[in-house]
């Protein structure tokens, strides 16, 4: 298919585009959330400690971050399906690689490579997105895109146990390659290119280099742009996190713990669907700022519950379950205000939240590992990353300031 942009006309139905780009986004979590069932083995068969493991995890996030800077302005560059294409082919390689990989050092380290490749999946969807829509409507795509998104804690998890189960968790890396190369196919012969000629970014480094000053100095973009990154941090915690408090802490299966997983990712999805609707009425800020706050209330709760034991298990999981929906509020409308504000650029923008969404997640979650790895520890580093996440805002923006936010709120 030729690299021709495609008409951003609203005939065309919007179901296809929520599909085909929701199912990229979610490569890179498929990616994280097959694996973690198999944690423990992993540890003990490559003679690991836990989180030695748990760091083979949050590294993949840190290679993303890296892989958006890089493919981000390449996008704005050469347009969405080259670079796009290319991060494919590449993380089907290092899925296979992952798959015979003779130590911990060594599967770290290609899982560094992995979310340096498979980053261009989600440049590519938050560009191609603010190529065709802008505003309310973009929060609104981006918050139907988590509905897609979503399925990939509820299934990815079981799929996983399942293929370990059967075949060892070296073929759950196998397995990644095959879904990588079904995206390939499918971008190849039904993306079109979104991205028109006359609008790329010309010039080399300098131009680049530019491209990325002119953000940083944007101060409300910057603080936009990392309210994905604190809210992953979030997820993250919780998923590093998770399968040691409930499958070593508390003698849950690991049919047990996918059930866990999905109801949780199942509130991520409800409340992103809720999202979309509300924007037709609420400003996204409004919503932000509104999420964020109860979030931070309900894991003051979490980690009250993880000290006392108060509530036991059940307990746990209710705070826990609130704090995570919530959570499906915060990236859609964050992302959709910040790229409002440089649509020229989509794409180096794009890379800018998506590399401050993985870094953040990649530097904070391994401290729930280095802080002992229990309820205690993941509720804090919960906790502190919105703690953050709330101070960001209120200092940086005027969201929270008697009026402040209404040039914010398109």
């Amino acid at each position: 298919m030729p690299d021709e942009p495609a008409r951003p006309t609203r005939a065309r139905s919007p179901y296809r585009w929520v599909l085909m780009l929701g199912a990229l986004a979610a490569l890179p979590a498929f990616t994280v959330d097959m694996y973690l069932p198999s944690l423990p083995e992993v540890a003990a068969d490559l003679g690991s400690s836990e989180s030695f493991a748990q760091l083979s995890v949050s590294i993949m996030l840190v290679g993303g971050a890296a892989g958006q800077l890089v493919i981000g302005p390449l996008s704005d560059r050469f347009g969405r399906r080259r670079p796009l294409l290319w991060g494919l082919a590449l993380h089907i390689v290092t899925s296979l690689l992952c798959a015979v990989a003779p130590n911990m050092t060594v599967l770290i380290g290609l899982r560094l490579m992995q979310g340096f490749f498979n980053a261009a999946c989600g440049v590519a969807a938050m560009a191609v997105v603010r190529d065709r829509f802008v505003g309310a409507e973009a929060a609104r795509i981006l918050s139907r895109l988590m509905l897609v998104i979503g399925v990939a804690p509820m299934l990815a998890p079981t799929f996983g146990s399942a293929v370990a189960a059967a075949a060892g968790w070296r073929w759950v890396f196998a397995v990644l390659a095959l879904a990588g190369a079904t995206l390939a196919v499918v971008v190849w012969r039904v993306m079109p290119e979104t991205h028109a000629v006359e609008r790329r970014q010309t010039g080399g480094l300098r131009s680049v280099f530019a491209g990325y000053l002119s953000l940083v100095k944007d101060r409300h973009f910057m603080a936009l742009a990392v309210m994905p990154g604190l809210g992953q941090a979030v997820l993250m915690s919780y998923v590093v996190g998770s399968p040691f408090v409930f499958q070593t802490g508390y003698g849950l299966s690991h049919g047990q713990f996918a059930v866990l997983f999905a109801l949780n990712g199942l509130g991520l999805v409800v409340s992103a669907q809720i999202n979309a609707a509300l924007v037709r009425r609420v400003a996204p800020i409004r919503l932000l700022r509104a999420a964020l706050a109860i979030q931070g209330v309900f894991a003051v709760v979490l980690l009250a519950v993880a000290l006392t034991g108060f509530g036991g298990i059940i307990g746990l999981l209710v705070a826990l379950w609130v704090v995570l929906a919530f959570q499906g509020l915060i990236p859609a409308n964050a992302s959709a205000i910040a790229l409002s504000r440089h649509g020229e650029r989509a794409g180096t923008a794009a890379a800018v939240i998506g590399a401050t969404q993985s870094g953040v997640a990649g530097v904070v979650s391994p401290l729930v590992g280095f802080l002992g790895g229990g309820a205690v520890a993941m509720s804090s580093v919960m906790l502190g990353a919105l703690c953050c996440a709330l101070l960001v805002l209120a200092l940086a923006t005027p969201a929270y300031r008697r009026g402040g936010w209404v040039g914010m709120a398109h």
